[in-house]
């Protein structure tokens, strides 16, 4: 199989900022229609995702000079919460498409832009196959890319939490290079290899069966001696420069988490004005009526205000470097998203939770689904821990540290 393909969709649109995020309301009103069947039933969205994929979304980030609509990342990031609010599992799905498009613009050769941008622009959804559940940390990587006697590249591996795989028109997979892969001109170290869906020896499991997130599609993907060829591989560089490129990341699941705490907030309202009973020691007719409950929803609306604001400051910071790669432009993304991770995530895991304490007993029927508001941002927010976050601003507000690059950061 070959990196180069006519267009199979011709018909995808290249968007505009304005377009995109009418695309992304108008789509979002379909995706959360069947949310929370999909959710009870764990019910992958395939339907969902090849709509995303016809919609001209996934082209967002594609350059200009290759005929995309080379978006900002504040853009990307509007578009994210959106779709997150109407179902995060389908925000998330799509999650490391943007991250290796933008891998690609920072890291792959002319070349190979050319062809794999190509893909994009014709709906080709890409997912990840990263993590491993071996090495001394998260970050380890065992699989490897290795040179055999007969001039033949071979992958082989297990990846685990491979996020959007069922969905994927390409898998984007995490390997080491070997030291004799280097007769071949490939640098050595670490670098992602872009299957097409369907190559020989690549294996997608459907067995992720978390507490939330339930539909994202991230399970297994097995590699058995799946034969490379050199234009599939792009060196993971995108750390060596000032670019923003673990911001970018990191501001994209800090827009899924402030989707999960709008829905949230929404469909508590709604559940209170409409089926809640009041507390009889308020001496009200409705449960909307009564103080302490209207006194709590302010609150809740206060950290979802406060959580948007922050977002949407790092949303500049990332746009900056961005456009004009620069040290300090860098620290300043990676800084100020980690402050709206840090917000974002209290408000999805505590309107989340807050749904209960609001809506009562009743809320916590399964057919009612508020529950999944709590369950997705609780094992969504998991990704990579606040604590670390908060570490990375403290020591920049006592030392002048800057943080490291890389992408959880």
């Amino acid at each position: 199989m070959t990196l180069t393909s006519p267009r199979l969709r011709p018909d995808v649109p290249v968007l505009t900022s304005a377009s995109a995020l009418e695309v992304a309301r108008c789509l979002a009103e379909e995706l959360a229609e069947g949310a929370i069947e999909r959710d009870r039933e764990r019910r992958l969205p395939y339907a969902e995702v090849e709509r995303i994929k016809a919609s001209g979304l996934l082209s967002l980030t594609v350059p200009a000079q290759l005929g995309g609509p080379d978006l900002p990342p504040s853009t990307v990031s509007e578009v994210f919460a959106v779709l997150a609010e109407a179902d995060p599992n389908i925000a998330q799905a799509v999650h490391s498409h943007f991250v290796y498009c933008n891998l690609l613009r920072v890291s792959a050769t002319p070349a190979q832009q050319a062809a794999l941008f190509d893909r994009v622009l014709a709906g080709r959804l890409i997912a990840n196959a990263q993590a491993e559940r071996s090495g001394r940390t998260a970050h380890d990587v065992a699989t490897t890319l290795t040179l055999w006697a007969d001039g033949r590249l071979l992958l082989t591996g297990t990846k685990y939490y491979c996020t959007g795989s069922p969905f994927a028109d390409l898998v984007a997979v995490l390997a080491e290079l070997d030291d004799a892969t280097e007769a071949t001109g490939l640098p050595h170290g670490q670098c992602i290899v872009f299957l097409p869906a369907g190559t020989h020896g690549v294996s997608v499991l459907d067995d992720w069966d978390a507490l939330g997130q339930r539909v994202t599609g991230s399970g297994t993907v097995m590699l058995d001696r799946v034969e490379v060829r050199r234009r599939w591989v792009v060196p993971r560089t995108a750390f060596d420069a000032p670019n923003g490129y673990g911001a970018f990341a990191q501001l994209l699941h800090a827009s899924i988490d402030v989707g999960i705490a709008r829905a949230a907030l929404r469909d508590a309202a709604a559940f209170v004005r409409t089926r809640s009973r009041p507390w009889f020691e308020a001496g009200v007719e409705r449960a909307e009526e009564d103080p302490l409950t209207v006194q709590r929803f302010g609150e809740l609306d206060v950290d979802l205000i406060a959580a948007e604001a922050v977002l949407d400051r790092a949303r500049r910071a990332v746009d900056r470097v961005h456009a004009e790669p620069d040290d300090d432009l860098a620290a300043r993304a990676s800084l100020d998203v980690a402050a709206a991770k840090v917000l974002a995530e209290r408000a999805a895991v505590g309107l989340g939770s807050a749904v209960f304490e609001l809506c009562g007993t009743r809320a916590t029927a399964p057919d009612v689904g508020l529950d999944r508001h709590w369950r997705n941002a609780r094992t969504h927010t998991l990704h990579d821990p606040l604590r670390w976050k908060l570490q990375h601003l403290g020591r920049h507000v006592l030392t002048g540290q800057v943080p490291p690059r890389h992408g959880a950061i």
